[in-house]
């Protein structure tokens, strides 16, 4: 029926499933979020505003919704200031290229429009959801604030913070968790989260813990006091569910409803029908794997939507709505031209696909090797500066 269409993806916070090899129906989603898709007309304003080409990611779809982005822009052109939020649940040591795309994208947002941002490291909610010891959640923060530095975001203007730290040093914080907390009933989470009555209370506390950093109260040392400073969170669409409560509370506190940019979901190396686990090796590429392993895994696990007989498949040419090779090169491959070559010449059943594993394997293996050298240079010194509470260049 009708109705059962419309809901047989699942995307929340903990859970993204899909029906479809093709992966989630985004413009469905758009819909059912009730977000706005980020079309030519904000790509062409993006351009104006900034005087910068628009990021790949924006082109190619890859950031494709938001809320209120184009009340960022209204503000950028009045000459006023905002800041950037986004975050990372730390639940393994080693990052995947699923998790790197958010912030690439922030690292990039950073440097075009030169504002402040601050990143949650949310090993509190780690700790209440998996089987993990507090002191796991803890140094899995550090070692994935490790890799988002060697991204190269600018000590100046970036605060990293872990919530079972940060809510010690900084009074603000937590208050603004209480107020959070009391403008949201039970029966308000639980629709928005789908809390269960076995769910710890930990957990339906948590969503206030996420959303308090979209306000500037938070952070005193940063913003001066000011209370009004907007704020820009570019996430994976899964993580919008806490930032519609957010953007709900945030009126009756006085404060300003933080904008979103959504990315779609970097899918498995298995297919688009789910997203990726960082507690299966299999699933990803992870920033740690060595060329080799990055070669056998592209190899053997990435889904390929060749033909089943090489004479099948120069007839009819690859599917690349559902090859993974393919769709990673959307994410990472930066030439327009030569992904259109490609995408035509697989489409078409001149390359094979193995060669367009091939293409994908050597973009990744220079990008991760390069990531982890600058990850080596990443002292616990530096870790230690960007997570403490300090005035930004604001």
């Amino acid at each position: 029926s009708e109705m059962q269409e419309e809901f047989e993806d699942e995307v929340n916070p903990w859970e993204v499933k899909s029906s479809s090899e093709k992966g989630i129906d985004y413009e469905k989603l758009i819909v059912k979020f009730g977000s706005s898709e980020i079309d030519n007309d904000i790509l062409q304003r993006f351009k104006k505003v900034t005087g910068t080409e628009p990021h790949h990611f924006l082109k190619r779809g890859i950031f494709f919704s938001h809320r209120d982005l184009t009340l960022i822009l209204d503000k950028v052109e009045r000459g006023e200031k905002f800041y950037l939020y986004t975050g990372r649940g730390p639940s393994s040591d080693a990052m995947h290229m699923g998790h790197l795309v958010p912030f690439m994208f922030t690292k990039w947002l950073q440097d075009v429009f030169d504002v402040p941002l601050v990143i949650q490291m949310t090993d509190d909610e780690k700790f209440l959801w998996k089987d993990l010891t507090m002191e796991e959640t803890q140094h899995q923060a550090i070692e994935n604030a490790k890799d988002i530095i060697a991204l190269g975001f600018d000590e100046k203007k970036t605060f990293i913070f872990a919530n079972l730290t940060f809510m010690g040093q900084c009074p603000d914080f937590y208050q603004t968790i209480c107020r959070i907390q009391k403008c949201v009933t039970y029966n308000q989470a639980k629709g928005i989260f789908g809390f269960e009555e076995s769910c710890s209370i930990g957990k339906i506390g948590f969503p206030a813990i996420q959303a308090a950093p979209s306000f500037s109260s938070t952070f005193p040392f940063i913003f001066d006091g000011k209370t009004d400073v907007p704020c820009l969170i570019p996430c994976a669409i899964d993580q919008d569910p806490y930032f519609r409560m957010t953007r709900d509370v945030a009126p009756r506190l006085g404060f300003a409803k933080p904008a979103l940019i959504h990315s779609i979901f970097f899918p498995a190396l298995q297919g688009a029908r789910t997203k990726m686990s960082a507690s299966d090796p299999n699933s990803s590429i992870f920033l740690s794997d060595t060329a080799d392993q990055i070669k056998n895994k592209i190899n053997k696990y990435a889904f390929s939507g060749g033909r089943t007989s090489l004479a099948e498949h120069k007839e009819k040419g690859g599917n690349c709505d559902v090859d993974i090779a393919y769709q990673y090169l959307r994410f990472f491959l930066e030439d327009d031209e030569r992904l259109d070559l490609l995408k035509e010449s697989y489409t078409s059943g001149h390359l094979m696909t193995g060669e367009l594993k091939m293409e994908l394997i050597t973009i990744l293996q220079k990008l991760v090797k390069e990531h982890h050298e600058k990850r080596v240079t990443v002292s616990n010194e530096m870790v230690h500066h960007f997570m403490t509470p300090r005035s930004l260049n604001f």
